[in-house]
């Protein structure tokens, strides 16, 4: 199954390789363009189906999922598990859950996000739950690029792949001159060094 989803990903051109600025500051040989999952919605369905089907027995009454990608995955993951979805957006510091969404100590929360590199949003996320007495029965997303980011929740991802990050003055690909461009804009631009 992990080789079929491998060339699901390459065939809608998700992996990209090259050298790459992420979100963390870290410099990466390979980027999860999620948003080539998240622009075919029978794609995006197909993955959160494999979360919804994990979880199907746990109980969840509530999806979330941090803003951006988080949302539309939350969304698709409780449609499928036919319960609601929350929203944890930025906030000054972390993240919050605004809005006028409420979660009662009776509620069984799944918290989703579409890549995990650092597990920063994931974290963000829990934290912004923290404030109701609500209960995080897990943790899941698309693709898991971490090489070992851990939760003390249950934890499932659809894929997985272990891909190193180097610290900008530590990167091989900056030593070797291999241009550097920041994904996650319209156009993957290269940056000037």
């Amino acid at each position: 199954m992990a080789d079929e989803l491998a060339e699901t990903l390459k065939k809608y051109g998700v992996l990209m390789e090259g050298h790459f600025l992420l979100t963390s500051g870290k410099h990466s040989d390979r980027y999860f363009e999620k948003f080539r999952i998240l622009e075919h919605p029978a794609l995006c369905e197909l993955f959160a189906k494999r979360i919804a089907e994990r979880f199907k027995g746990a109980g969840v009454t509530v999806v979330a999922g941090p803003t951006t990608g988080g949302v539309i995955i939350a969304y698709e993951v409780a449609r499928q598990l036919r319960c609601r979805c929350v929203i944890a957006e930025k906030a000054q510091t972390g993240r919050k859950i605004g809005r006028g969404f409420r979660l009662g100590s009776e509620d069984r929360v799944l918290v989703v996000d579409d890549v995990l590199t650092t597990g920063g949003s994931i974290s963000e996320t829990l934290a912004a739950l923290a404030q109701f007495p609500s209960q995080v029965v897990g943790i899941a997303v698309f693709i898991d690029r971490s090489a070992g980011v851990k939760f003390d929740r249950h934890f499932f991802s659809v894929y997985q792949q272990a891909i190193q990050n180097f610290a900008p003055d530590q990167c091989p690909l900056c030593q070797s001159g291999v241009p550097l461009q920041e994904p996650g804009h319209s156009e993957a631009r290269p940056l000037d060094r």
